[in-house]
């Protein structure tokens, strides 16, 4: 067996190869049903110009020093785009590393002047995030513009458990399915820089324990990041209404990211957000 990084990418190398289409692969396919989806290992490895032996290698795990070379080539046979190709890249070079890769210190506790910054945003909804998406601080606005999450503990409280489990979660974007695909992107992307991560490993367990449509995603080992840059969200206090939003890395941290959202005052997308804002204050 590999070391976690060799398998994490064999295991990529399989998702994204039962992904291609035969025939976009320029494949004939005879009669009959094919037992494999997409491409075969001897199609990928012909099309790859690497041994089948070579390739069944990679995918269990048991090679992990491709070169810079057959990296390029395995993502043109896969066809993947830009950011699966970085990935690729990122994997194969943590899976030939001779040192284990280095785990991040897990300190979940906002940096010093992050929570005045969420205060000063205000009526702009705002979310201090883990790189899991644990809420680590919220204003008004940015808690309130997940509707019934504060039913839930405050140590339940992570985005991507509120949109597959929460039973509010899944109406609140109209475009849901695109939503929680970029979710599930950017938790198996950090699979791949910490596969075996404690803070990782447990959420993703429990989502896949509960949540099908979370385990069908996670299986498809998607990569590419959400790119829009406006949500629009069907709120059951204040309506519809679209933001736009901005992520900012914050320095300092393992990976903790500031999530504000804002809409041109005057609009009626302004004031659902100044109405979130002032929830049980007019009444």
């Amino acid at each position: 067996m590999g070391s976690a990084s060799s398998i994490e990418l064999g295991l990529f190398l399989r998702a994204r190869r039962v992904q291609v289409n035969p025939q976009d692969a320029g494949i004939t396919v005879g009669p009959g049903m094919r037992r494999t989806p997409g491409l075969r290992r001897e199609e990928l490895a012909a099309r790859a110009g690497v041994s089948v032996d070579y390739y069944t290698r990679l995918e269990r795990g048991r090679e992990h020093r491709p070169s810079p070379a057959v990296v390029d080539a395995l993502a043109a046979a896969l066809d993947l785009d830009d950011a699966e190709h970085d990935h690729l890249i990122g994997l194969a070079a943590r899976a030939a590393s001779l040192t284990p890769p280095r785990r991040s210190a897990l300190d979940q506790k906002p940096s010093s002047g992050t929570e005045m910054l969420l205060e000063r945003l205000r009526p702009y909804p705002a979310r201090l995030l883990s790189r899991t998406m644990d809420l680590l601080a919220c204003n008004p606005g940015g808690i309130r513009t997940l509707p019934g999450i504060e039913d839930w503990p405050a140590e339940r409280h992570n985005i991507a458990r509120y949109l597959f489990l929460h039973p509010a979660g899944r109406d609140l974007f109209p475009d849901h399915d695109a939503v929680v695909s970029g979710c599930v992107a950017r938790l198996r992307a950090l699979a791949g820089t910490e596969p075996d991560a404690p803070d990782l490993t447990a959420l993703v367990e429990e989502l896949l324990a509960s949540s099908k449509d979370f385990a069908r995603l996670w299986e498809r080992y998607d990569v590419r990041p959400y790119t829009r840059t406006t949500k629009t969200m069907n709120h059951p206090a204040v309506g519809t209404f679209t933001l736009s939003f901005q992520v900012m890395q914050i320095d300092g941290t393992p990976g903790h990211c500031l999530v504000t959202y804002y809409a041109e005052p005057g609009t009626p997308d302004h004031d659902a957000i100044v109405r979130l804002d002032r929830a049980g204050l007019d009444r």
